[in-house]
């Protein structure tokens, strides 16, 4: 008989999260590590990933840290090795790390659209990149893998002063799926699916919301909030323990048969 309970973990895995460092990335690591895996925490918040990942050591996870810069490639490169000197491999990435501005089109400058699409495109890009390489047949880990790549709800639809965001989101939608495509025709063992969050209660959630106060789109934060939590016909904000159950499923052999495909976690916003 098939084991459910086994495939829905992911004992012996080894993890890279970027962007682990708070919010969203941190509460996937926890699951991760909750699941089984060791998990390499990775951001440019040296302080606060470390926090992280003394948590998860104290909880008896195997666990440790490594400051990555998601747009420079020597950094991926010694991130993915890192991982399988002192970890012992890498099954899982997540490609987390990535930044919202809100600013009207004609606002925006070529500087912070280029900026938004270098971290939240490239640095998508170079984790998919390094991570194929070494999960690959071959490849320094060599086992293949899963790959999650968190897109938004804005990489499905337009939301108004995010052109730069949505923009950046839609791109790493339809990475996701060449990525998947191509390990799947090379016969790589490798699966790669992305993940789009509606409104999640976090800090960044929280600055969403201000920001549409701050454009005057809305007269005050209790506005926004309700509005937007009305849009959800759940009735209520993602919590990021709901994306993280998301990656996690889709790190395991549970979902084994899932690559190129959009897991939207947003409460049935996109659905009205």
């Amino acid at each position: 008989m098939f084991d459910y309970a086994k495939a829905f973990r992911v004992d012996g895995k080894v993890a890279l999260v970027s962007g682990g460092a708070r919010g969203l990335g941190a509460e996937m690591c926890r699951a991760l590590a909750q699941g089984g895996a060791a998990v390499l925490v990775t951001d440019v918040l040296e302080k606060e990933a470390r926090g992280v990942v003394e948590e998860l050591k104290a909880s008896g996870a195997h666990a440790d840290f490594l400051k990555l810069d998601v747009t420079a490639e020597s950094q991926w490169e010694e991130a993915v090795g890192t991982a399988t000197r002192k970890l012992g491999g890498l099954d899982v990435l997540v490609n987390n790390a990535g930044i919202e501005t809100m600013q009207f089109l004609t606002e925006t400058s070529v500087e912070e659209f280029r900026r938004i699409l270098d971290i939240n495109v490239t640095g998508t890009f170079l984790g998919c990149k390094h991570a194929v390489r070494a999960m690959r047949p071959g490849g320094a880990a060599g086992k293949g893998g899963s790959i999650i790549n968190l897109s938004s709800i804005a990489g499905l639809i337009g939301v108004t002063a995010l052109g730069a965001y949505n923009a950046s989101k839609g791109a790493v939608r339809i990475l996701t799926k060449s990525v998947a495509v191509e390990c799947g025709q090379l016969k790589t063992g490798i699966r790669c699916n992305s993940i789009h969050p509606g409104v999640v209660w976090t800090d960044m959630g929280r600055h969403f919301l201000q920001n549409f106060v701050d454009l005057k789109l809305v007269p005050d934060l209790a506005t926004a909030e309700s509005s937007f939590k009305a849009a959800h016909p759940i009735g209520e904000f993602g919590q990021p323990r709901d994306i993280a159950s998301a990656t996690l499923f889709l790190a395991s052999d549970a979902s084994r048969w899932i690559t190129g495909s959009e897991m939207v976690v947003d409460g049935g916003y996109t659905a009205t």
